[in-house]
């Protein structure tokens, strides 16, 4: 049996959310992989995922991030609860 977690997200998520949603429609499909991954494995415990703990910040600040592709989620874990604080969309410059 697979213990699921309860992704929530912050205010400041749902409005940056909204705001790249209008000119990035593939946001929506992203952001599902990201719920399917945020609700079995958001530890990384598998090994399988981009998921990266930054260090050197305290809980409420996104102590996780998830890599999709350019996209990336900042969150936190606490308990059974996985909360989002923040979506974003790498520049393509960034890697070059």
């Amino acid at each position: 049996m697979t213990l699921l977690f309860r992704v929530l997200a912050t205010p400041h998520f749902d409005h940056l959310f909204r705001k790249l949603g209008k000119h990035h429609p593939d946001l929506q499909g992203i952001f599902r992989d990201a719920l399917s991954t945020l609700q079995t494995d958001p530890h990384n415990r598998t090994r399988r995922h981009a998921i990266k703990k930054l260090e050197g910040l305290k809980p409420g600040e996104g102590q996780y991030r998830l890599r999709l592709g350019r996209w990336r989620f900042r969150y936190d874990i606490a308990g059974q609860d996985v909360v989002l604080h923040y979506c974003g969309l790498r520049r393509e410059e960034t890697y070059r």
